[in-house]
């Protein structure tokens, strides 16, 4: 089977129209036909090749929802028809002790969708029934797509580590990601703290969900929040000086990262110690959690902040992104 697709020949090359064979349908697999698919800054990141994984000519596109074309043979818990969303995570291998426990998403060789296969930029995407997680019926679709990253990485760490509706928590960075942290925190029932360097958002993150504000690029503030968060999640992907943020720990508060910063970490021992202090990290969650995420959505009528754009403008939408200027998620519909 053809299919059509918009891809990159090289490191930083523009998406350009392309087909390919998508091969036969395996056993446990879905073949599904992309209604919306948003872009993500790992696209641009593996387009780029800053991770030394991409495989050219180049799909991008892991926030996909769409329809079931086929199912193969395999396949008993997922049918034709039926409107499914999928991420990051494309299969998993499902005797490992992780996939046995249910932790699918730590697999040690799970398979993503946009490395070493063809992502959500085409018609048609094939993936292991599993990971094609089921979108109820009271969940936009429109705006569904980035919650099959961006919205599951930001929601796993709250059903991982127990987050209580009592909780003070933190969110570094009120873009793709934080944007939606905040709307999750919000209806979970934490007192939310935005850290933001960007004044002109401040109307918009308290509508998000954020009670207070704290100006991240003010060392009177940063200074003035000393002990006061359960819980900080850091969503951005540049260094920053952690110990500051971990001095606005309480007493066995916890830094969580979900963006990818790059550089080591440089933090100090002592303060972890003396106030029993974590630092931790966490990936997109498993199938489960990821439908609990959905029902979670659903009854609360969360909706990421999205912009649209056509397939045929993807590289125009791309630019928007890449800019800083996309309110907060692009998506790509056909």
């Amino acid at each position: 089977m053809k299919i059509k697709a918009y891809a990159a020949k090289e490191p930083k090359g523009k998406l350009e129209p392309f087909e390919y064979d998508l091969g036969p349908l395996g056993p446990d697999d879905v073949l599904v036909n992309v209604e919306h698919c948003c872009i993500c800054l790992i696209d641009f990141s593996m387009i780029n090749n800053d991770w030394g994984l991409t495989e050219y000519p180049f799909v991008p596109g892991h926030e996909v929802v769409g329809i079931i074309e086929q199912v193969g043979s395999g396949v008993t818990d997922k049918t034709v028809g039926q409107r499914v969303g999928v991420g990051w995570y494309s299969g998993s291998c499902m005797v490992c002790e992780c996939c046995l426990s249910g932790d699918h998403n730590l697999c040690g060789t799970a398979e993503s969708t946009i490395v070493g296969r063809y992502g959500g930029f085409a018609e048609k995407i094939k993936v292991k029934a599993l990971w094609a997680i089921p979108l109820p019926d009271n969940v936009d679709v429109l705006s569904a797509g980035p919650l099959f990253c961006g919205g599951i990485t930001v929601f796993n760490p709250l059903v991982q580590f127990d987050v209580k509706p009592t909780d003070r928590v933190g969110v570094i960075g009120i873009g793709g990601l934080g944007h939606m942290a905040l709307m999750f925190l919000k209806n979970w029932g934490c007192k939310v703290t935005a850290f933001s360097s960007n004044p002109a958002k401040a109307e918009e993150i308290k509508k998000m969900g954020a009670q207070n504000i704290i100006n991240s690029r003010d060392p009177k503030e940063l200074e003035a929040a000393k002990g006061k968060f359960d819980l900080i999640i850091s969503t951005v992907n540049v260094s920053l000086d952690w110990n500051t943020y971990i001095d606005t720990l309480r007493p066995k508060g916890r830094l969580h990262f979900v963006g990818a910063a790059l550089e080591p970490l440089s933090v100090g021992a002592f303060p972890l110690i003396i106030g029993q202090k974590s630092i931790s990290g966490s990936p997109l969650g498993s199938p489960a959690v990821t439908e609990q995420m959905l029902e979670f959505t659903g009854r609360h009528d969360i909706k990421p902040v999205i912009e649209t754009f056509k397939f045929d403008q993807v590289n125009e939408a791309m630019e928007h992104l890449e800019s800083g200027k996309a309110r907060y998620r692009i998506v790509l519909s056909h």
